[in-house]
């Protein structure tokens, strides 16, 4: 019988490379598992068999999403990248499971948090504060968040790391790259390295919360004296490698909005698809991470309040102007210099323009067609991606086509891909052209 006093939201965090080795283990022989069993059953009907269909079972999702939950780490953070990035293109069923990983994450225990912050802060750890809350009002995917209160009314917000995070993130990533083999998803002459060390590097750098403090100032420092942004202060004695200390600030999640004034949804909107072109164009800077739980809004204020600077990274030059080669050719209308500067940019593979050009063509007349239209675009409206879709899937299905571009321009697409996404999840209509001709007016002086 199960204990009364366990709490299901609460798992320890599997700290030692061991206990996570074990973990991936019965991951693997419960996906086989699945495998085999999924296999026989479609024999017994007479149905064909493929790796992918075997794979991409409800029971396999399932198991996949429930392991990489009690992992946490650069595990569960894979899992919550392939949900957001990949957006409409996954199957159905893979995208609602995957999903779930946004927002499903367990917190530690009341012991081993105390563990934890006696090795950060020393036994006498409470002394610091007049209350800190046990319970954290947020668990993700490398930490959980608590409120506390400094002796002097201060209201922080207290980001943990879990334990053993940094020091699993290698093994993590080959792990979840082996899974991602053995399914048979991916072609095996598909060369995901220079993309795995990459995501590792990139993951060191969000578990150093002492790094992520400097961005965080960075960010404030940078968006000082434009009133629509507000980026918590950073409490420096308090911040170590494992613990991020700054200020709580009052908003309500981003996706409240869905139900707010159009017009509203669309300032907000607006704001930040600007933000994210002063990244790319003007700071040089992006924070890479476009998790919908980053942005809150205050309502009294009408502020969005940034959160979550561990995945700032520098944008290579080179990519900001591929970026803006891509985006002119689109204002222009020219499909030719739109598939051209897609390939130079790393988009899209010699292979693919040279095989499935049409499909290409046709895929780059909807995205032109879309943004020549007059008035706002409509990300509600989501009619002209069933056509992408099956474009993009027709192209897939040549696995000698498939290509990944490089890593630094994955990060930066990743953060304008879900920053789309959010846009549609409120259905919010922004003037993007203007905000596109200033950028590019900017850049190019």
């Amino acid at each position: 019988m199960a204990d009364p006093d366990d709490d299901p939201r609460e798992r320890a965090v599997p700290a030692g490379r061991a206990a996570r080795v074990g973990q991936f283990t019965r991951l693997g022989l419960g996906v086989v598992g699945g495998m085999v069993g999924e296999g026989a059953r479609r024999l017994a009907r007479g149905e064909g068999l493929r790796a992918r269909d075997l794979m991409l079972t409800p029971g396999n999702i399932a198991r996949v999403t429930e392991r990489l939950s009690h992992l946490r780490g650069a595990a569960m953070k894979l899992g919550q990248m392939i949900s957001m990035d990949a957006g409409d293109l996954l199957p159905p069923e893979l995208a609602a499971i995957l999903g779930r990983l946004r927002e499903q994450a367990h917190r530690m225990p009341p012991q081993q948090l105390n563990q934890l912050l006696k090795a950060e802060w020393g036994p006498d750890w409470r002394r610091r504060f007049k209350r800190f809350e046990p319970t954290p009002m947020a668990a993700a995917s490398i930490g959980q968040v608590h409120r506390a209160t400094l002796p002097d009314g201060r209201a922080l917000a207290v980001k943990i790391q879990y334990p053993g995070v940094a020091q699993s993130i290698d093994s993590d990533v080959d792990n979840v790259a082996t899974l991602l083999r053995v399914s048979g998803l991916l072609p095996k002459a598909l060369d995901i390295a220079p993309l795995l060390e990459a995501a590792k590097a990139q993951l060191a750098e969000e578990a150093d919360y002492e790094r992520e403090g400097a961005q965080l100032e960075a960010y404030k420092a940078r968006l000082a004296d434009d009133p629509r942004y507000v980026v918590p202060g950073l409490v420096p004695e308090l911040t170590t490698p494992n613990i991020l200390a700054m200020d709580f600030v009052e908003g309500v999640g981003i996706e409240t909005l869905r139900e707010a004034p159009q017009a509203l949804r669309d300032r907000v909107m607006g704001e930040l698809i600007e933000l994210v072109l002063r990244e790319l164009f003007e700071f040089g800077v992006m924070q890479t991470d476009p998790n919908f739980a980053n942005y809150r809004f205050q309502p009294e204020s009408g502020r969005l309040v940034l959160l979550d600077f561990g995945a700032a990274r520098p944008v290579d030059p080179a990519i900001a102007d591929s970026y803006a080669r891509i985006l002119a050719a689109i204002r222009a209308g020219g499909r030719d210099a739109v598939r051209e500067a897609s390939v130079a940019a790393g988009f899209v593979s010699p292979i693919a323009a040279d095989r499935h050009r049409a499909l290409i063509d046709g895929m780059i007349d909807v995205i032109v067609t879309e943004f020549a239209r007059p008035g706002p675009f409509d990300f509600g409206d989501r009619g002209f991606v069933a056509g992408l879709r099956e474009q993009g899937i027709r192209i897939a299905e040549d696995r000698e086509a498939w290509h990944l571009p490089p890593a630094g321009t994955i990060f930066v697409q990743r953060k304008i891909s879900g920053t789309a996404l959010l846009a549609a999840n409120l259905k919010a209509r922004v003037e993007i052209r203007p905000l596109i001709d200033a950028a590019l007016h900017e850049r190019a002086v």
